[in-house]
Parts: C-alpha cells; structure tokens; sequence
C-alpha cells in the first residue's frame, strides 16, 4: 500500500482548517488497513472475515490546553468540520502544562531508514484456508490429539502517515501474515489443549502449516495425564515463548507515566541494577521485517538502537515528549502513535541477551523444578512487584521431563526474581521480544 497524493492532501487540510479555528499548533494522522482472515474447525470452514477501515485523527494544542478527535469521513466538508470541532473542545479543555508538539530537535530527519515492512503478496481466502486446514490436520495426526478448538490464517496490509504544523511528514506502510491452531489433546475423559501460532511481515518468512500444527498437537499431548503438586519452593523455569510476561513489568514499569506517577516498583531504579549481573535487554528499531520496526516514534521523534537494560542496569525510562517535560529529562523515541489521542511510550524490537545452557542444560543444573509452559490470570502489585500467577508445565528431574503438571500457582516479588534470574541459550524468535527460557532458582509454588 504506498503513500498517495490524497493522504498527504487530506492531513494538509486539516492542519491548516485547524490554525484557522484558532489552533496554536496540531498534528494530524490517517490510517488505512485491509485485513482478510479465515478460520475453519474441524476441516470445516467456520469464518471469512473481510475489513477495510480508513479514519484520520486530529490533535490540537491552544495554549496549554490541547483536544483530539478522530473521524471515518474524508471529505472535504467532514475535514473542515473536525478542524472546526476540535479547536472548540481543546479552548473548553483543562489545561495541561506538559503538552504540546515534540520539540524540532529531537525529530528524525529524512531520508527514513528502509525497513523491509511490507510485503506485495495478497493470499486469497482459499489460499488461507487450505493453509488453516493443513494446520489443522497437522496437529490432529499426533497421538493423543482428538479434537481442535480451530485453526486460522490472516492477512493484513496497512498505511499510516503522520504529519505536524511545524512541517514534519512521515509515513509507513506495513503488512503481516499470520497462521496457528490450537489442538485438543484427550485421555481418559480429560482435556489437554495447546497452541502454536507464528506471525510475520513476509508471507515467505512465515513457517510452513505441517511445522505449526505438529508442534501445536505435540505440545498438547504432552499435557495428558497432568497431576497437581503439593505446594514447596523449587526452582522455576519459564519456556523461552511466554517468558517474555515475566519482563513484561520491568517495561511497563518503566514508563514515563508510571514513573511521574510514582506508581511503579522500579519508579527509583535509574541507573541501578534490577537485574543479575550480566542480564541485558537491548532496543533495536531498525531491524528489517522486524515486527516493532520503526523509523520514527508516534510524535516523529529520532529513533535508535540502545541498551534498556545492561548489566542488570536499568539504563533509561520510556519518555513521550509530555512526560519528558514533566520529569524534566529528555525525549527517548519511545512515543506511540496516539492517533486520535495523546500519545503513550511502547518500545520496538527487544533482544534479550541470552546465557551458554540450551534448556536441557538449565533442567540439569537446576536439580528438580517445575518448567511452565502456560500462564493465566497473572496478579501484580505494581507498587511492590508482588505478583502471583497460575500456571501449567512439567515437573523435570535431572535434565528430563519426568509428568506434565497443572492447576498451581507461582509466586514472588519481580525485583526478587529479576535479580536472581538466569538466561539460557534456545532462543524464541516468534515476535519482536527475542527471548531465551529464564530460570529463577527458588520460588513459591502454590498446589493442594
């Protein structure tokens, strides 16, 4: 989907209809996606659903006050109209004294890094369902799966374009094809089910269906014959493809709204160490076909690959330009596209540095533990860090999976936890977190 004259034309109108109602300064955004999904169960079609949503959004600043609204129609009539609307609601608005448009300095400039974010092939719905099916099937030939809960196949192009009043204009076009199952395992009358579902920005780069539904129907016949245990302390392993909700805290926690806020257990840790010696995260916007690439933040702020954490340090907190201000620091790239609203600080590509053990090795090392393979309903304290969450995995003994385990509880303090944890080397590269297992050498486990 390449930028158009209209898109760039209809931002244009609104940033001048807005000064003339008024308007101190303003940004303007449109949106285009077309998405195309189909699902089927059981070998049999269950859905096709078509979209194409289009909407421009406007925010403007008078003074220290500011407003943002969003609208579905482009016409030049419906432009004016926003414009109009808008710089009414931001003069009956509260003021805000950290508002306002990034400052000039800290913008990217062109020419924008090329990123390899969207992709020319457009799968047709027989295409996405033949490969939904074959999932399926896939994970229905392995021993023990007797059902599915559904297998499905996506597709989605999208186009975004950003501008301000003060002359920045940037644009990304971006598109991402998805395929996954989620088997159901049986034995005895009970019920085991798993997933495996991959994403990508290439078409190409996508794993083949057989791939996906043999490891969705592995994982969920692993799960049969799952016991409880007592409740102890053991040593805890989190699989390489949800640790990363472990770590999750340690970014939002991170933020410049919890931190102005004071409403984060890491609101005091810049510049200490939250993490065991050696643990890193680092930062990376520009991979190409990555799934968080960006040449620029949501307020088209400069960009650029950086350590987050080092050496279990926490070197920086995620700053969009008003809580910059308001902490009185600086802006770190780290703002998303509010379209329609005030923005928020996300970050892009993460890498988690990982350790010298595959997951073998960690097992070994550990003695006796529980691995978890699957987390719901997660509790946290975000003022202490204090969190508790059920879970299912496998109980290991030297080195090897000795019964699948379920319904228990893990618990702990994260700052506990993140400073004792312990990468391995089997590295998951589904998403745009590459993460290893973690190891956490003791923690509670709640059973009967």
């Amino acid at each position: 989907m390449a930028f158009d004259a209209d898109s760039h034309a209809a931002l244009a109108a609104l940033l001048d209809h807005v000064r003339a109602a008024g308007a101190d300064a303003a940004e303007a955004s449109l949106a285009v996606r077309q998405s195309l999904s189909v699902d089927v169960r059981m070998g049999a079609l269950e859905g096709v659903e078509r979209e194409e949503a289009r909407s421009v959004a406007l925010r403007a600043f008078i003074g220290k006050r500011q407003a943002a609204a969003s609208s579905t129609d482009l016409s030049p009539k419906a432009l004016k109209a926003l414009a109009e609307r808008v710089a009414e609601m931001a003069k009956a608005a509260p003021e805000d004294p950290y508002c306002g448009l990034l400052e000039p300095e800290y913008r990217a400039k062109a020419p924008f890094a090329e990123l390899e974010q969207a992709d020319t092939a457009a799968p047709a719905p027989d295409w996405l369902q033949a490969q939904a099916t074959a999932a399926e099937a896939a994970s229905l030939a392995i021993p023990g799966v007797s059902k599915s809960a559904g297998a499905g196949a996506s597709s989605e192009a999208s186009h975004f374009v950003y501008a301000t009043s003060d002359g920045f204009v940037g644009g990304d076009s971006s598109t991402s094809y998805s395929l996954g199952t989620q088997p159901i395992a049986e034995k005895d009358g009970k019920m085991e089910r798993d997933y495996e579902w991959r994403t990508k920005r290439f078409l190409a780069d996508l794993p083949g269906a057989e791939e996906i539904g043999a490891l969705a129907g592995t994982r969920a016949a692993a799960r049969l014959g799952a016991r409880k245990l007592e409740s102890r302390r053991a040593p805890i392993i989190f699989e390489n493809r949800l640790a990363g909700r472990i770590l999750g805290p340690a970014l939002s926690g991170i933020s410049g709204a919890a931190v102005a806020r004071g409403t984060s257990f890491l609101k005091d840790k810049l510049g200490q160490r939250v993490f065991a010696p050696g643990f890193a995260i680092r930062e990376d916007p520009f991979v190409k076909r990555g799934l968080s690439s960006h040449a620029f933040d949501g307020e088209g702020g400069a960009v650029r690959a950086q350590d987050i954490y080092a050496d279990g340090v926490l070197q920086t907190w995620l700053l969009n330009s008003a809580t910059a201000r308001q902490l009185g620091l600086k802006p770190t790239g780290h703002a998303t596209f509010g379209h329609g609203g005030p923005p928020g600080a996300a970050t892009s590509n993460l890498f988690v540095t990982p350790g010298p053990d595959d997951l073998a090795t960690l097992m070994r090392n550990a003695g006796a533990g529980l691995l978890v393979t699957e987390m719901f309903s997660p509790s946290l304290n975000m003022n202490t860090g204090d969190w508790s969450v059920g879970v299912a995995g496998a109980w290991f003994e030297g080195g090897d999976l000795a019964f699948p385990v379920s319904e228990v509880t893990v618990a702990g303090n994260l700052l506990d936890m993140f400073a004792r944890l312990i990468p391995g080397a089997d590295l998951d590269r589904r998403g745009s977190l590459e993460i290893p297992s973690l190891l956490v050498d003791d923690l509670a486990i709640g059973g009967v």
